[in-house]
């Protein structure tokens, strides 16, 4: 996907999650290039991006619609991808790395480390970890060799924050996000150790609270009374 694309997908989802776009807001494609001074064809993609992911709804005739959802259903989509993803971990750390994926891990790693090396991070930066991370996931689910795995996991992406690719992050505040970032890389670099050393039940454990780290960094739905509804921040850090 282009630059531009993934730039508009992470600014709607960042905007349902802060809600300034809320649950029941109607969204077109002409208005909502107008706004964020872009053409149709970004915006295109990404409505249909976020239908995929759970966020909204096509409506019959045009146009979409911001999904209500529950903070039960993003902690369970989120709970079921670390139940898989630690089972990748772990079968990747019993049959052991190739070369090639774990010489990839590492310079994954690497990478990462050069982002966060300035005790600082940018919009680009984010955006070129939102690369290192899902090509990070990807190598782990191969590396288990297991592809009901992987069918699992597309299946669970449809779901409200499931997908390693919803990536959303507050420009406004990036030194908040330095940290839930820098901490999801020192995460990344305790799971590969684990797997490169064969500990099994180890990588499971790191993946699994690695993915439910996630709760920490998204600002999720919840209801209030009046049936009014506002994001709220649970506890930890990244995804």
């Amino acid at each position: 996907m282009s630059k531009p694309g993934q730039q508009v997908i992470s600014r709607l989802r960042q905007m349902i999650l802060s809600g300034e776009l809320p649950a029941g807001q109607r969204l077109a494609e002409i208005p909502t290039s107008e706004e964020l001074g872009v053409s149709r064809t970004p915006v295109r993609i990404a409505f249909r991006t976020l239908e995929q992911e759970g966020l909204l709804t096509k409506l019959p005739r045009r146009g979409y619609i911001v999904r209500q959802v529950t903070q039960d259903e993003i902690k369970g989509s989120i709970e079921v991808r670390g139940v898989l993803e630690g089972l990748a971990a772990r079968q990747a750390a019993e049959i052991g790395l190739s070369d090639a994926h774990k010489e990839e891990l590492i310079h994954l790693l690497k990478q990462g480390d050069a982002l966060f090396l300035r005790g600082t991070i940018s919009e680009q930066d984010l955006e070129q970890y939102h690369d290192i991370n899902k090509r990070f996931h990807q190598i782990i689910i191969t590396a288990s060799r297991n592809p009901a795995i992987e069918e699992a996991l597309s299946r669970n992406e449809h779901l409200p924050f499931a997908s390693i690719s919803a990536l959303a992050f507050d420009k406004n505040n990036l030194s908040r996000e330095y940290r839930r970032f820098n901490f999801a890389h020192m995460q990344h670099h305790a799971a590969v150790d684990a797997i490169i050393h064969g500990q099994g039940s180890r990588a499971e454990a790191i993946m699994r609270e690695h993915a439910n780290a996630t709760l920490g960094y998204a600002k999720i739905f919840c209801e209030q009374e009046g049936n009014e509804h506002e994001m709220q921040v649970i506890g930890r850090a990244s995804l």
